[in-house]
């Protein structure tokens, strides 16, 4: 089992995929939640631009920067192609948020070397880590 608090304290960048502007989406209060914290967030999503002040990329591999986690607010059969994304641009860490399961995609990320969290919030293991 991965440590949820030493892979938080060591990251700085969080890519959100599947980040939604439609009110009320756990993804945009997250991506809020996390930035609010300190670290820089990015979103993915083919068909958004910007989520207030967090800039958006159409995927992983347009994001010029190095990505730390890649947070996964995707249905559960869509993650393979998010994983493999996320394998190509050297993520150190695949988190697939609560309710997000897919143990292939897991096990490859762990092949790959990344490290990988499934079915757990991001935000509520934060709050945990740091209460």
């Amino acid at each position: 089992m991965n440590d949820y608090c030493e892979i938080l304290r060591n990251s700085k960048t969080i890519a959100v995929v599947g980040i939604s502007d439609k009110p009320g989406r756990d993804s945009s209060l997250i991506a809020q939640f996390l930035k609010s914290k300190g670290y820089i967030v990015v979103g993915v999503n083919p068909v958004m631009m910007k989520y207030n002040d967090i800039p958006i990329y159409k995927s992983l591999k347009e994001i010029p920067f190095e990505v730390d986690i890649v947070d996964i607010f995707r249905r559960s059969d869509l993650v393979e192609e998010v994983v493999d994304e996320a394998i190509e641009i050297k993520a150190k860490t695949v988190w697939m948020q609560l309710g997000v399961v897919n143990h292939s995609a897991a096990k490859k990320a762990e092949n790959a070397g990344l490290k990988v969290v499934m079915d757990h919030c991001i935000a509520v293991e934060y709050r945990k880590c740091n209460s």
